[in-house]
């Protein structure tokens, strides 16, 4: 090949040379499929929060004329609920390599054969069938079960604001709405988006950072559940062995009010589960939260602490009307750690306040939409004395020597 200026290039020399001039002139070059998977790397799936690189989830990368490139990526299930979302993030983190002039994604979907090697690389090739993490001697997350004596004492409400209170905190927060009867964890965390299936295991939705399941996200409207035991500890045990997870900080289980079926296989398949008792003032709720907190004995769990509700209510005047009395909490407290003979302590006491029943309706926290309130700082001041991850020893030298040497 003879060059303009007379001299002769091999076809490399060449090829290179008209890229730098090209360079020079103010053009971008041509990115290449490695830089485009480098990037896509970065994108993680919006339910297994995982690079999509990792999942095998990038089938094809193509790099046209001009910089276009094509990505082809391969869904869990043709109805992923956030396809838009993996389309958004797959596009910008492509559009951001020098070069790129425009992106396509285009989807298509796992065969039966990929969804098992997916399901595999989660959990393991060892685990031919379901087991629960959070039993297991090398779990690192802090489980709390929390329980009252009675319904209407804001439980749930107490529940769904630690969650929220841990996940701002950047904690890796799961939720189990274990209230079979009466549940309603996913309306006060305003999701109302069905889990996703992958073979026989179960991808939660997520609200306000906190991966919630419940059994109301697999009934048709507001159907009532009429189960009996057996059937309530199968539910319980799927929420625990068959949905993923992942690598969870806190766990949070909404139990139903009472000692009953529910509370007997938490201990059974969680039985290092701490208990959390909310109690109100009142002390006729006090009495009856003595009993759900006393089922410890029986099931060796350790109790966590207690959780006054609704404690006062605060005037303009700046006064503190007790509507359901006082004292309460502490009672609950210092019986309980009598009756264990352990330290008991009340965590915290929340003072009456209508935005969080507004928060819970419209999905949205009261830690969130209202922090600077008294109600809020109660409960993230509780989420802070929870807020701490259980460290495994296994593994991990101790820094022992036995004696004599």
């Amino acid at each position: 090949m003879v060059a303009p200026t007379g001299r002769t290039w091999g076809p490399n020399k060449g090829e290179k040379s008209a890229r730098l001039t090209a360079t020079s002139m103010g053009a971008m070059p041509d990115p290449s499929t490695d830089a485009i998977r480098a990037a896509l790397a970065t994108v993680n799936d919006p339910e297994i929060r995982r690079p999509i690189t990792d999942l095998g989830m990038v089938k094809d990368v193509r790099i046209g004329p001009g910089g276009a490139v094509h990505v082809e990526v391969l869904l869990t299930v043709a109805a992923c609920p956030l396809k838009d979302k993996l389309r958004d993030d797959v596009t910008a983190a492509a559009r951001a390599v020098p070069g790129v002039t425009s992106v396509t994604v285009e989807f298509g979907v796992m065969t039966p054969q990929q969804r098992q090697e997916l399901q595999s690389s989660l959990r393991g090739p060892q685990a031919a069938e379901p087991v629960i993490p959070f039993a297991q001697p090398g779990s690192r997350t802090r489980v709390y079960a929390v329980a009252s004596g009675k319904g209407g004492v804001g439980k749930s409400s107490v529940t769904v604001n630690l969650a929220a209170a841990l996940a701002a905190r950047g904690l890796s927060v799961g939720v189990v709405d274990a209230d079979i009867y009466g549940h309603s964890v996913p309306r006060m965390l305003g999701t109302d988006d069905r889990p996703t299936q992958v073979e026989d295991m179960i991808m939660p939705p997520q609200a306000h950072g906190v991966k919630v399941i419940s059994i109301g996200m697999f009934t048709k409207g507001n159907a009532a559940v009429v189960w009996r035991g057996p059937m309530l500890h199968r539910a319980l045990q799927q929420f625990l062995a068959d949905v993923y997870w992942g690598d969870l900080d806190v766990l949070l289980l909404d139990l139903p009010p009472g000692t009953g079926d529910v509370a007997i296989s938490l201990a059974q398949l969680l039985p290092g589960a701490e208990i959390l008792v909310v109690t109100t003032p009142q002390a006729a709720a006090a009495e009856v939260a003595e009993r759900a907190g006393a089922i410890a004995l029986q099931t060796h769990q350790r109790l966590v602490g207690v959780v006054e509700n609704m404690s006062w209510l605060e005037l303009p005047t700046g006064e503190r009307m007790e509507v359901f009395g006082s004292g309460g909490g502490a009672v609950v407290a210092g019986s309980l750690s009598r009756l264990v003979g352990a330290d008991v302590p009340l965590l915290g006491q929340i003072p009456l306040d209508t935005r969080v029943r507004e928060g819970g309706d419209a999905g949205t926290p009261i830690v969130l939409a209202s922090p600077e309130s008294a109600a809020a700082q109660a409960l993230a001041a509780v989420a802070d004395r929870l807020a701490v991850r259980r460290e495994s020893l296994a593994g991990r030298s101790l820094g022992l020597t036995p004696a004599g040497r």
